[in-house]
């Protein structure tokens, strides 16, 4: 037999599909199978090849989404507020109500702050999407070395009461042997 074929027997044993007819996922799963080689983990998921900046965006989208920032940045605009308004009486308030260069550097914090996590965000659902496909084949693969193992132990089985059987008929044939003799001896 030769692999093409071993791998086409193995996809039509477990999936009921030619191998030919698989998504390419599945025919990973049936290579694997065949191979007998461990799920190992996908490659683009040990890697770190992010850039600078995509390093950047990552770190500026865990501090902008995290309490200490809120607190902190609530703590900055009370300072701010009690700063300019403390200041005024002495006319050295530098932004005083309503605050127009606090809003102008809010809008711009922002429209800055808001595509880096956006960016940030779609490269972790890309690695969540590797990682759901490295999970699918993991468990589709386990599912069909249980059903191959299934398979496995329901030909012992069967083997098992075939032989079974098979002493069974030996000690009834010996049985009925001792029986007809103990008749025609009576």
């Amino acid at each position: 037999m030769t692999p093409d074929d071993r791998l086409d027997q193995l996809a039509r044993d477990l999936l009921a599909t030619p191998y030919a007819a698989l998504k390419d996922v599945q025919k990973s799963v049936i290579d694997l199978i065949a191979a007998e080689a461990p799920t190992g983990l996908n490659k683009a998921l040990l890697a770190d090849d992010r850039s600078f900046w995509d390093r950047l965006a990552d770190r500026v989208a865990a501090i902008g989404g995290s309490w200490a920032f809120i607190g902190g940045f609530c703590a900055c605009l009370a300072l701010w507020i009690v700063l300019n308004v403390g200041l005024k009486p002495f006319h050295l308030s530098f932004d005083p109500y309503p605050f127009i260069f606090l809003n102008l550097i809010l809008s711009t914090v922002a429209a800055i702050q808001a595509p880096v996590i956006m960016m940030s965000q779609n490269r972790q659902a890309t690695k969540d999407r590797l990682n759901a496909e490295h999970d699918y084949v993991v468990n589709l693969r386990a599912e069909l070395e249980i059903m191959r193992l299934h398979a496995k132990l329901d030909a012992l089985r069967e083997q098992e009461m075939v032989e079974i059987l098979r002493c069974n008929t030996e000690t009834l044939d010996i049985l009925k042997a001792q029986v007809a003799k103990m008749a025609g001896g009576a």
